[in-house]
Parts: C-alpha cells; sequence; structure tokens
C-alpha cells in the first residue's frame, strides 16, 4: 500500500532557471495494456513498474494533456507564457534507485519557446499545435465540456472527455484508491531519450493533485497506435481518466545527463 504522507515532501528551494507553472485543463488519461508491449522502449536501468489484473500483468502509460499558464522563472521576476502541452510516459522504477518514477516517450507543445528544450536540451519535444476548448463549473466542480486536439507530425491526439456526479474511482490491481492516485500522479522524476540517445532526467515537485474521476467520449492518440502500445481500437477504453482544472508544479531545470 502507497500512502501520500509517504511520499508527500517540502518543496525544494527553487534556484537558478527553475521554473513555477500553473498546469490547467490537466488530465492523465491511463492505458493499461500486456507488459510485453513495452519490450525495448526504455533501457534495462528501469523496469516496467506492473499490475496484476485478471491473472494478466500489465504496465500503464498515460497521456496527459493541459495547458501551461504563468510559465515563468520561480526565482526572477520574468515574462509569463501560456502554452499547450501533451506528455506521453510510461511508469517505470529505476532499479539503481528503487524510486517510481516516468519514462517519457516524448511531448508536444504549441510554443516558440520549444526551441530551448528541444535544441538547447536535447529534450524530446516535437511541435504541435494545440487547442482546448473546454468548460468548466465552478459550482459542481466538473467540466461540462473537455476536448484537446493536437496537430503534429510526430503525435496528432484528438480526445473528448465528460464528467458526471456518478463518476467514481475505480483501480483494480491496486489495494486501495490511495495507493493508485500516488502511483499514478505522484512521480517526481522523468527519464527520457535525449535526441541524442543518452538518457536524460529532471525532477518536478507538486502538492497532492486534487483529481476527480472522469470518463472518454472519443480519443484518437496516433503515437500510441503507431508504436503498437495502444491501437486505436483499445483507446476509447482507458484504465482510468483524472482532471484537476489547475494545479502548480515546479520544474527544476537544466535537465541533466543520467549516470
Amino acid at each position: 500500500m502507497r500512502k501520500f504522507e509517504d511520499c508527500l515532501t517540502e518543496r525544494p528551494k527553487p534556484k537558478g532557471i527553475d521554473v513555477l507553472c500553473g498546469l490547467k485543463h490537466f488530465a492523465i488519461i491511463t492505458y493499461a495494456v500486456p507488459a510485453e508491449r513495452f519490450e525495448g522502449v526504455f533501457p534495462d536501468r528501469f523496469q516496467l513498474d506492473t499490475i496484476q489484473l485478471d491473472g494478466r500483468t500489465l504496465g500503464l502509460i498515460s497521456v496527459v494533456p493541459f495547458v501551461d499558464v504563468d510559465f515563468t522563472s520561480a526565482v526572477f521576476p520574468f515574462p509569463k507564457f501560456t502554452m499547450g502541452q501533451t506528455n506521453y510516459r510510461i511508469y517505470i522504477k529505476d532499479r539503481e534507485t528503487g524510486e517510481r518514477c516516468v519514462w517519457f516517450l516524448g511531448t508536444t507543445l504549441d510554443s516558440w519557446t520549444l526551441l530551448v528544450p528541444r535544441y538547447l536540451w536535447n529534450l524530446p519535444w516535437h511541435a504541435g499545435k494545440v487547442k482546448f476548448d473546454c468548460s468548466f463549473n465552478p459550482s459542481t466542480g466538473l467540466y461540462e465540456k473537455y476536448e484537446m486536439n493536437t496537430k503534429s507530425n510526430w503525435a496528432e491526439a484528438a480526445v473528448e472527455l465528460r464528467q458526471s456526479e456518478e463518476d467514481a474511482f475505480d483501480f483494480p490491481g491496486f489495494p486501495d484508491t490511495e495507493s493508485a492516485l500516488v502511483y499514478l500522479t505522484h512521480p517526481l522524476a522523468g527519464f527520457y531519450y535525449r535526441r541524442d540517445r543518452k538518457i536524460g532526467t529532471y525532477r518536478v515537485w507538486h502538492k497532492e493533485l486534487l483529481v476527480k474521476p472522469a470518463a472518454i467520449k472519443s480519443a484518437k492518440f496516433r503515437l500510441l497506435s503507431e508504436l503498437g502500445i495502444v491501437p486505436e481500437a483499445e483507446q476509447c477504453n482507458p484504465y482510468s481518466v483524472l482532471i484537476e482544472p489547475l494545479n502548480e508544479f515546479t520544474i527544476y531545470l537544466p535537465p541533466k545527463v543520467a549516470g
């Protein structure tokens, strides 16, 4: 069993070029698929962080769309930026440290600032035109409309979510809801293949995310189908969908070469 009290920490003091940003329309759309679909996706330093469900060993992969709002320096006065973004991440464990973390397949970003992570830091970030069409009802705390569309040569995507009072947390394969939420919402370290194929890493910090359950009306994530991880026919049947209207992340930069 996993508890938030065991993993929530004080925020490490930002310095240098660390970034503070709000993430609006933040969603975590997760698929549980046979573990063998991830073979060869990440290096041997990491192992897939699996669950057991109906006698099968499954790995989890999430699509995480959001809008960066007030993206700015966490230390110095600096202009603020707003931009659409979608991350694609697999849940893994670092064999060297034992830490649960995520492996990033990559990111689409709708901003000219893509030049910095892509070319200066060699991150697997790609250009995309990201459009959100959302309507949030503060009185109910639920979305009446949630649509995201991304035009991208790397990872074209379209998803429509819905929320209702009847939605409930349901995480088969986990001992309880809190364990699942720690797993799905609280990895603080990310690894990835840089564009030069070295292993890169960076860390984030955030409070406990106050997500609510949701469901998919329609979904099409071209990257997942092209990689054979989640075929298009399975994309409207996620393991879980979680939404939080707005949260705040601290991102510790610059990224590093791992190991």
